[in-house]
């Protein structure tokens, strides 16, 4: 069995704004554990000019993908599950570090194949993180991912390949299905991310915040923090 990793380069947040790289890893299931396999990445043609303030963070420019391949004419061979190139066996799950971004473009290729959601998850394994970017828990964790595929940071092929090893590391603490159970829930925050205990992790913000935290209108992701930090006090 194997797990496809995916990571995405855009040129903006979210659509209309178009794929410009995409880089995958493949996390293989074998007798002796779970094998990270090097990275692939593609240029996409993305259809407009790619902005300067995002060619800042991934230095891909317009010169680079002006003959690359248009995302709706190949990106199926490598997200359709239907299409697979690993004998019969399709990907038991698509991951992704912050997979509801790359989901904005390839739920729709993926089918009902589930995502597991490395951040999400890593939330929930590792909560003491100084934080929960990527590289931040690849160096954090100490993972064995080879320098010369893991760089340069920002281009798809080796964040991709980051994250594959990152996903293994989960793969130590807790199961596929849980991983995937975790990555359907709203993010359970580590840290609180407002007013005068901002940077306090959740455990140890006093009780009576966390009762006028939860009557405040929040994101989806602290009101689940919230109201999963109160029920845990309650049943202890």
């Amino acid at each position: 069995m194997h797990i496809r990793v995916v990571d995405l380069e855009t040129t903006g947040f979210e659509p209309p704004a178009a794929v410009c790289e995409i880089g995958w890893s493949d996390l293989v299931r074998e007798d002796a554990g779970w094998r990270v396999l090097n990275p692939l990445s593609s240029l996409v043609n993305p259809g407009h000019p790619i902005p300067p303030e995002t060619s800042a963070v991934h230095h891909i420019v317009d010169a680079d993908v002006a003959g690359a391949e248009a995302w709706d004419d190949f990106a199926h061979t490598i997200l359709d599950p239907r299409r697979h190139d690993r004998g019969d066996e399709p990907p038991i799950a698509f991951a992704a570090h912050n997979a509801k971004f790359e989901q904005q473009w390839c739920a729709a290729l993926t089918g009902g194949t589930p995502w597991i959601c490395t951040y999400r998850c890593a939330l929930r394994v590792w909560p003491d993180a100084p934080n929960h970017q990527n590289n931040t828990l690849r160096y954090w964790l100490k993972l064995p991912a080879d320098r010369r595929r893991a760089e340069p940071t920002h281009r798809a092929g080796p964040d991709a390949y980051v994250t594959a090893y990152l996903l293994k590391a989960l793969l130590n603490s807790a199961s596929v299905e849980q991983l995937i159970h975790w990555s359907a829930e709203p993010a359970l925050l580590a840290r609180c991310t407002f007013g005068k205990h901002r940077n306090t992790l959740w455990r140890d913000v006093p009780s009576d915040y966390l009762r006028w935290a939860a009557g405040q209108q929040m994101d989806e992701d602290v009101a689940h923090t919230v109201r999963h930090e109160l029920k845990r006090r309650e049943q202890r």
